[in-house]
């Protein structure tokens, strides 16, 4: 092991950071379900990637009403993916390797099969067992109605009524995703208690850092109220409310406890990025995903703005932007960089909406460059490498996500972001599961996918993989990339360049017609062949500049 890649506490400002949905990745036991064996078993793919740590999606113990978002014990694996004993073995290898592990914490709600809530289940109203959620009656006479007019992220009420012990109606508890994932009431002290353990547990294990879930939805307004649209900055009824920052303070002070402190780092989705960098104040969470990024539009203008404003609001709270096309929630860039409207809105997500794929991975390879040549830390999502696209054709008896069935079948849902890794053959399952493999990939994989898979674009010098492997040694290599500044560079309209440090530029073409490259001394690396040495449509370019003492 290089000891000197964990010798820098700030080793997240620069990070690449490969997410690794679990049930997803590798197959180990050949049951179908990809599991922690699999993924030991593939750490040596992931350490040639280039990649410095890794985030798992939960991994804990769970009914999988939510992909494992709904946790029922923060303290286990569930036995679909193996044991505690192997989760603690795989950290460590990895560490060897050179790889840190981040755990994804999930603080706003528990599975309803959580021993709290089923507690709480068999308390009386008023109980302290149920004051650790949030339950209340109903209104209207018979309470009949939900206590108010939340919507659930997932559509429909935010509230789901529960049953007395007799059998009759009985109070409604609080939910801001799938009814079972209650939320949890963050002004009880044993809440945060116990949030401050199941921290310590993962740390004291070599967890470098957390995700923290749904990060900005922890505080809700003590009363309940409805909605108010015309609310003051931060009094939101339950999301990025200004006593949120209280628990973020907390986690600081215990993570910093440690000899080599722990990365926290946040998902919160914000329109105002002004409301997003105050999570990012000294002594708050070290990161935040950059949403505004990933949703924004392959559009010069759009693209432009949103870095600028990002690297800005950034710098004045003293942390590195983050930037990240693509993870679990959301649609893949290559099918929606591939469509007429290339933004991306849970809104707007609608099955068969068409897509120019072969347009779709251009652009994708070319979104990739630009986004590890901005400054600061990036995340790659499992099959992004491999410009996977998304898998729209599920049929609706596999579909799993509560999202496509609480949206009446309108919404697709997100299965098609995480359908099983190919890694090897000319068929289903690719090497996703061992060759005596007993059950099918929880997914249906395409038939379409033997020129996607790990081996096929291994050989392929053209292929994305290649792409991403030689972006991050370049990277590495590059003491300009990375944290640090950004200098805009002269261009048309329809061009984004920049340059990073004295000697390293990027050029993204977003125009129509190829365009002239600026004075270099060597092209370091380019998401599609150059034409003439000029760079085509919808394509980035990597550059080594000429330094000041390079004659002309």
């Amino acid at each position: 092991m290089d000891q000197r890649r964990f010798d820098d506490d700030a080793w997240w400002r620069s990070a690449v950071i490969y997410q690794v949905y679990v049930r997803s990745f590798a197959d180990g036991n050949g049951d179908g379900t990809g599991d922690l064996a699999g993924v030991r078993a593939r750490l040596r793919y992931l350490a040639d990637l280039g990649v410095d740590a890794l985030w798992f999606s939960p991994w804990y113990p769970s009914p999988m009403a939510d992909g494992g978002y709904d946790v029922a014990d923060y303290r286990d694996i569930d036995p679909a993916y193996g044991t505690l004993r192997q989760a603690e073995e795989l950290i460590a290898e990895a560490r060897e390797l050179g790889l840190r592990t981040i755990v994804d914490i999930v603080p706003n709600h528990v599975s309803d099969q959580h021993t709290w809530f089923q507690a709480a289940l068999d308390a009386p109203p008023g109980s302290p067992a149920r004051q650790r959620f949030w339950f209340r009656p109903g209104r209207g006479a018979d309470g009949a109605e939900p206590p108010n007019d939340w919507s659930s992220i997932f559509g429909g009420s935010a509230w789901t009524r529960t049953k007395n012990a007799d059998g009759t109606p009985g109070e409604w508890y609080l939910h801001l995703f799938a009814p079972e994932q209650p939320d949890l009431n963050w002004t009880h002290p044993l809440v945060w208690h116990e949030h401050e353990q199941i921290l310590r547990f993962w740390f004291d294990r070599g967890a470098a850092g957390v995700r923290v879930d749904s990060a900005g939805l922890l505080a809700k307004h003590a009363d309940l109220p409805d909605l108010d649209l015309d609310h003051a900055p931060g009094q939101h009824v339950h999301t990025d409310r200004d006593e949120v920052h209280d628990i973020y303070r907390s986690w600081r002070r215990l993570a910093d406890s440690y000899p080599e402190p722990r990365a926290l780092i946040g998902e919160i989705w914000l329109p105002d990025l002004e409301r997003l960098a105050r999570y990012l104040r000294p002594g708050e969470l070290h990161t935040v995903f950059n949403f505004d990024f990933l949703a924004c539009p392959w559009e010069p203008d759009r693209l432009r703005a949103s870095i600028e404003q990002s690297l800005h609001l950034h710098e004045e709270v003293g942390a590195p932007a983050t930037w990240v096309l693509s993870n679990h929630d959301v649609t893949r860039p290559v099918t929606r960089y591939g469509r007429a409207d290339t933004s991306f809105a849970f809104e707007t997500k609608r099955a068969g909406t068409a897509s120019d794929l072969i347009l779709g991975k251009r652009r994708a390879r070319a979104a990739a460059l630009l986004m590890l040549a901005l400054p600061g830390s990036a995340y790659v999502y499992q099959g992004e490498e491999l410009g996977l696209p998304e898998v729209e054709d599920i049929d609706p008896d596999r579909i799993q996500d509560p999202m496509h069935f609480r949206s009446g079948g309108v919404d697709p849902g997100r299965d098609g972001s995480r359908v099983p890794v190919p890694w090897s053959g000319t068929a289903p399952p690719y090497g996703f599961s061992p060759d005596d493999a007993t059950g099918e990939p929880w997914l249906p994989q395409p038939a379409t996918w033997a020129d996607l898979t790990v081996e096929a674009q291994q050989a392929d010098p053209a292929s994305t993989l290649r792409l991403y492997r030689d972006a991050l040694r370049v990277r590495k290599a590059a003491p300009a990339l990375g944290d640090g500044t950004l200098t805009w560079l002269d261009t048309p309209a329809d061009v984004l360049a920049f340059r990073r440090g004295d000697d390293v530029a990027c050029v993204v073409n977003l125009s129509a017609d190829p365009v002239d490259l600026p004075a270099h001394e060597e092209v370091l690396l380019a998401s599609a062949d150059l034409e003439d040495g000029r760079l085509d449509s919808d394509a980035a370019v990597w550059l080594r500049l000429p330094t000041h003492d390079t004659p002309e």
